[in-house]
């Protein structure tokens, strides 16, 4: 008995002759791997590829950075952050300069490098610098319980932890279909893009591979063309219909829903996570009165633009010539995950 040959995705994307699609990437590491593998060279000319959020940095507010200068320049605290987040611009200086005028600033790669900081220099007080999403809050969470149950009284965190499902609704009108980011809903599970379906807003999760990120392409093309809304979870061998019950619970029990302000996204409400009362010690806004800071960013920066899809990094006055991954002016082009610094390293301005 003979058998049908199914098509491949590489057979899908280029003999797609259907309607025009913008998929969003929500995630930068999408950004990143689709350039880096030459993947937008292979689509028809109808798929639009747009960047959305792309990562925790580059959405956190300008006003944020000012918050953690003051405590670096003002509280005269030692300030424990991922490396990204140190030259990323605030309303007046980075990280980077108030280390230049005698701030002392930590990089570390986990939260729990900064609760180790923090209690073998008993003698300062340690502020870490909680950005991230659903895939790194969890480790946050998990900090700040330690520091609790050891009575560490010299650490703090400044949140800046953002939920994505609040973002989707807010960017439901910029694509036609997101490519979910595989690691939040790792975490999350599958529940909340179910929930988006129902709304009418379409996506699919991919891996980050060349062939996850092909297969999702290649679903995103069958699907849209049948003209209906759509999910469909390409990433089965991570993410799970529940994602990590584990995860969810400590961020539950450590941290709540508030509203969060986003770069290019203003205010969303119930989009934020900040520590409950019964840890409200280990929260640096009020364990050093900071003060409320709206921060204001480089008028010629478009940023918020490029993160809402309205634009390419190529389209923003200061790209590649004002903005660099050396100089940045604006976050997109400091995360190693950005949108603009994706373009910049692999041309993407040339092949649009």
């Amino acid at each position: 008995m003979e058998t049908t040959k199914l098509p491949s995705a590489m057979d899908i994307i280029k003999k797609y002759d259907g309607p025009a699609i913008r998929i969003m990437e929500v995630c930068g590491t999408h950004t990143h791997e689709i350039f880096r593998l030459g993947i937008r060279q292979i689509l028809p000319p109808q798929i639009d590829l747009i960047s959305g959020p792309g990562c925790p940095v580059c959405v956190t507010p300008v006003g944020y950075i000012d918050e953690a200068v003051y405590l670096a320049l003002q509280c005269g605290v030692t300030i424990c952050t991922f490396g990204d987040l140190v030259r990323v611009p605030g309303s007046a200086a980075s990280l980077a300069v108030a280390r230049s005028r005698g701030a002392r600033i930590q990089v570390v790669y986990s939260p729990m490098d900064a609760y180790d900081y923090a209690a073998t220099h008993r003698d300062e007080q340690v502020v870490f610098l909680s950005v991230g999403f659903e895939t790194t809050t969890p480790a946050s969470c998990l900090a700040v319980k330690k520091a609790v149950r050891q009575g560490l009284d010299n650490f703090s965190v400044l949140t800046a932890n953002k939920t994505m499902p609040q973002a989707y609704e807010v960017l439901k009108g910029s694509a036609d279909a997101f490519l979910y980011p595989g690691h939040v809903q790792a975490v999350m599970g599958t529940a909340i893009c179910e929930k988006l379906l129902k709304d009418g807003i379409s996506g699919v999760v991919a891996g980050f591979t060349a062939r996850e990120l092909m297969t999702a392409l290649a679903v995103i093309m069958v699907k849209f063309s049948q003209g209906k809304p759509f999910f469909k979870n390409c990433y089965p061998r991570v993410v799970t219909p529940q994602g990590s019950r584990t995860g969810q619970a400590v961020m539950e029990q450590v941290m709540r829903p508030c509203a969060s302000e986003w770069r290019g996204l203003g205010e969303i409400p119930a989009s934020g996570l900040a520590l409950r009362p019964a840890y409200n010690a280990y929260d640096a806004r009020l364990k050093y009165t900071v003060p409320e800071m709206h921060g204001h960013g480089n008028p010629a920066c478009r940023c918020g633009d490029v993160l809402q899809g309205k634009c390419r990094p190529s389209d923003c006055p200061v790209f590649a010539k004002g903005c660099s991954p050396e100089h940045p002016v604006g976050a997109c082009m400091v995360s190693h995950e950005g949108a603009c610094s994706a373009y910049y390293l692999y041309g993407g301005m040339l092949h649009e």
